[in-house]
């Protein structure tokens, strides 16, 4: 039991050295922030409620309000898979263009001294100029600025960081969008991306009467009978030359080029786009009857104050288009008060959802100081359902992610069926030793190029320490989620943990693992001859991976900075990540490590790794002596011993599952009545002298 407590120990050593932890935050000061954004820009004081500075800019006499700038990490610290977020600088105009995207802070591993920085600052600056309201995707670039009604954009990714990339744009997004809600009057919190759009393909000649009958012109009549009902007991029951009879309101949403183009000339339909900036909703109200939607002191371009919007209970800003293009009403509404309002598109209107109008009609009540009394009489607007696109899946977070990847997942889904239907019933791969080295052979090599190279699914030491890090700042774990192979590979290891141990990683889809088998392979066909440590020293190297995994973790808890340098004994990043595409002192130790495995098979995993060391400790929960064993194994066999490249067989017989990596020879041996040699003896009909265990096991093996 000692030997089991002792990697116990030294993880808890190493975790209770954990004294504090730093809390992550912003570092900007103004006078930094005033460094990096050129003149005419000056930077105001930090907001009272926000962390937030505005952004200033001069226009003849006028100081005009040019922006907002921040840092990412205040509003969105979305772990990296270092466990530590990015720490973006952004500065946005009040329209929601991005000014400027920095990144300040980063502890990817693939971006430190893997690919560099540079592919990662470049990345960045493709955010500046776009808008939050379009929805900016990562992929192709060939699509960019083609369609100036379009709401998407795409951004170049970077090759081999496609999940820190991703990591990257959710926490610009979220934190722009936090900043836009709470001082650009983006409603109900809503990505814009995500919203609803209106067609483009949907008009067809029609006047007044179909437009109102297909539900595109709605109305509501105000009764002067409602008004008074509703002033009932408020003291102004009815006011002496006030306004009498019926109100028809009506309105109409001009976006739509069903409603717009029928309603307004060709030319005033273009000039209408001409004026609406993208993302913009522009409505026609009309009112006939005596009461109206503007006050007596109303001036073009201004709110109205007596007409309100609301959607999903946050109130929409109405102003005033200043639209002066005739209007193809009927008869009847002719010399009516009609005007063209607009909504910014910051404000977040989702076209397909309910829109809640409402006319305020308001009473005087007193003579000196008089109480002014208001009621509202409401008209509830949707767009019927055949005007509107309603928007894609959000690709911005993980969902998008994993089904952009979904074919990916559903080659690695059999594979992982196969080996777990291989390994619960092996008898069939192991009937002949032909079978099983070519079954392996093959796997190893789709774990090598499918599962590393090609999908960059190698799990790593560095998801242990993410999830360290986000554990001890209580941040949430759903960064993992960004890259759905790891997860993927990490839920079934996690089942072959319960059911195997660690063995079923390491011997099978481990891509470094894979890569060092394949090499030693290799080396066998080469004609060189394999190391085979005695037995006390393997065992005392053995641990040498249990002290680098205390190591890293205490570094984990104590300083990410040297946990990111830490992390570097583990070569898969520059062998299978990178592609050994990396500077030369990385490059030189990964193919250190690989050709080691040619002399002592596969001395990586089994004394340096701390991934391995890791899943050997979770390995413990194991349910299953699942290799068998004969009363002769050990005592006096020692043929599976003596064949075991990974030296997890004790004298006695017994199997270190701690250090098994689940390659079946052993188990081929046991079922073998060429190779077994209890089943040879018994074969024979006797017993088995030691002295002809060489011959009886050589022979056949």
């Amino acid at each position: 039991m000692s030997q089991v407590r002792r990697p116990w120990q030294c993880c808890i050593a190493a975790v209770l050295l954990c004294l504090a932890v730093c809390a992550h935050g912003g570092v900007m000061s103004r006078a930094a922030l005033q460094q990096v954004l050129p003149a005419p820009l000056t930077v105001g004081e930090r907001d009272a409620q926000l962390p937030v500075w505005p952004i200033f800019r001069q226009e003849t006499t006028t100081t005009v309000l040019a922006g907002y700038v921040f840092e990412s990490i205040d509003f969105a610290p979305i772990p990296g898979f270092s466990g530590t977020p990015f720490n973006l600088l952004v500065a946005l105009d009040p329209k929601g263009t991005f000014l400027e995207v920095r990144v300040l802070s980063q502890h990817e591993p693939v971006f430190l001294d893997g690919l560099g920085e540079g592919p990662l600052l470049r990345f960045a600056e493709q955010y500046k100029g776009l808008s939050l309201q379009q929805n900016i995707k990562i992929g192709t670039n060939a699509n960019r600025g083609e369609e100036r009604a379009s709401a998407n954009v795409y951004i170049d990714g970077v090759a081999k960081a496609t999940a820190s990339v991703r990591i990257l744009n959710q926490s610009l997004l979220s934190s722009a969008l936090h900043v836009a809600r709470a001082r650009l009057g983006f409603a109900a919190g809503r990505d814009p991306g995500q919203l609803a759009r209106v067609r483009g393909d949907t008009y067809a000649p029609g006047d007044w009467d179909a437009l109102r009958k297909e539900g595109l012109v709605q109305h509501q009549r105000i009764t002067q009978a409602a008004v008074e009902k509703s002033f009932e007991g408020s003291g102004v029951e009815r006011r002496a030359g006030g306004p009498e009879g019926d109100t028809d309101l009506f309105i109409a949403y001009l976006n739509s080029p069903r409603v717009g183009r029928n309603l307004l000339s060709e030319p005033g339909w273009k000039h209408l786009l001409g004026r609406l900036d993208e993302g913009d909703h522009a409505f026609l109200v009309v009112a006939s009857g005596p009461r109206t939607f503007v006050g007596d002191r109303f001036v073009r371009g201004a709110v109205p104050d007596r007409l309100t919007l609301q959607q999903n209970g946050l109130p929409l800003e109405l102003r005033d288009l200043d639209l002066d293009e005739p209007l193809a009403l009927p008869p009847g509404l002719r010399g009516a008060d009609a005007k063209v309002f607009r909504v910014i598109g910051p404000a977040g209107l989702d076209p397909a959802q309910p829109l809640d109008f409402a006319l305020r009609v308001v009473r005087d009540k007193g003579v000196i100081y008089p109480e002014r009394i208001a009621r509202s009489f409401a008209l509830h607007y949707r767009l019927p359902a055949s005007q509107v696109s309603m928007p894609g899946t959000d690709s911005t977070g993980w969902q998008g992610v994993w089904r952009a990847r979904a074919w990916e997942l559903a080659v690695l889904a059999v594979a992982l069926a196969l080996l777990a239907a291989v390994l619960a019933r092996p008898n069939w791969i192991v009937a002949t030793p032909a079978r099983l080295a070519r079954f392996r052979l093959g796997y190893l090599l789709f774990t090598l190029v499918f599962v590393g190279w090609f999908a960059q699914g190698q799990l790593s030491i560095v998801n242990i320490t993410g999830v360290v890090q986000a554990a001890m700042a209580g941040r949430s774990l759903g960064f993992l989620l960004y890259d759905p192979m790891t997860v993927a590979l990490w839920a079934f290891v996690a089942l072959t943990l319960v059911v195997w141990g660690r063995g079923t990683f390491c011997g099978w889809l481990c891509p470094f693992g894979a890569l060092q088998e394949l090499v030693a392979q290799l080396a066998r066909v080469a004609g060189i001859r394999r190391i085979r440590l005695n037995r006390a020293l393997d065992a005392r190297l053995k641990w040498v991976k249990y002290a680098a995994l205390a190591v890293i973790v205490g570094l984990a808890v104590v300083s990410p900075a040297w946990s990111d340098r830490a992390v570097e004994v583990e070569p898969f990043k520059t062998a299978i990540t990178l592609g050994f595409v990396r500077s030369w002192p990385f490059v030189a130790w990964a193919l250190g490590c690989v050709l080691a495995g040619a002399f002592v098979y596969k001395g990586y995993c089994r004394y340096l790794c701390p991934l391995g060391a890791g899943l050997a400790l979770m390995g413990r929960v194991r349910l299953l002596r699942w290799i068998a064993r004969r009363p002769e194994c050990g005592t006096p066999c020692q043929t599976c011993r003596h064949r075991c490249e990974y030296q997890a067989i004790r004298p006695a017989g017994t199997i270190v599952y701690e250090e098994c990596f689940q390659c079946l020879d052993c188990v081929a041996i046991h079922d073998s009545p060429t190779r077994c040699a209890p089943l040879i003896a018994k074969k024979r009909g006797q017993a088995i002298p030691i002295r002809a265990l060489p011959a009886l096991a050589g022979s056949k093996a």
